[in-house]
């Protein structure tokens, strides 16, 4: 996975290298800008058993930053955003791996280096029996549940 570069980034930033399993580290560049989450829009991704995206939506394009292009064959950890704990991702995949849904709050990371918050819902899609990838469906979270979750995420970094 690529670096993020400085010539993509809205504003001042702060640069963090992330450790992200299975596919080493990468250079983030955050900066403190909020993109809030439009009403009424669905965010909806596809990817493989190992996380890889195999489809987005629209909204998913926007709200990320990226073109379709980039985020299609990218982990979908290209959008992990350093505040978010490993652990939290842990008990996702475990959830997954378990063959149940998973949902939670997650702050994202854009290709401009803000970020938006979404409440997903991740579910296994499973043909003859076997986990062929997930689906995930993001939604406009509440202020309170974003709150409570940065309070709770800043106790497990």
């Amino acid at each position: 996975m690529q670096d993020m570069r400085p010539e993509e980034i809205v504003g001042d930033y702060r640069e963090y290298t992330l450790s992200l399993y299975g596919y080493g580290s990468r250079r983030v560049l955050v900066t403190d800008i909020e993109t809030p989450y439009p009403e009424g829009r669905l965010i909806v991704s596809r990817t493989d058993p190992n996380g890889f995206i195999t489809h987005v939506n629209r909204s998913f394009v926007l709200m990320s930053g990226y073109t379709e292009q980039e985020l299609i064959g990218s982990p979908h950890s290209i959008l992990r955003h350093p505040d978010m704990p490993s652990v939290a991702f842990r008990g996702l995949w475990d959830t997954l791996r378990a063959g149940k849904t998973w949902q939670g709050y997650v702050k994202n990371l854009r290709k401009d280096g803000g970020y938006y918050w979404v409440k997903a819902t991740v579910i296994p899609n499973v043909r003859g029996g076997k986990v062929i990838g997930y689906t995930s469906v993001r939604r406009k979270p509440s202020r309170q549940m974003v709150e409570q979750s940065k309070a709770l995420y800043q106790t497990l970094v």
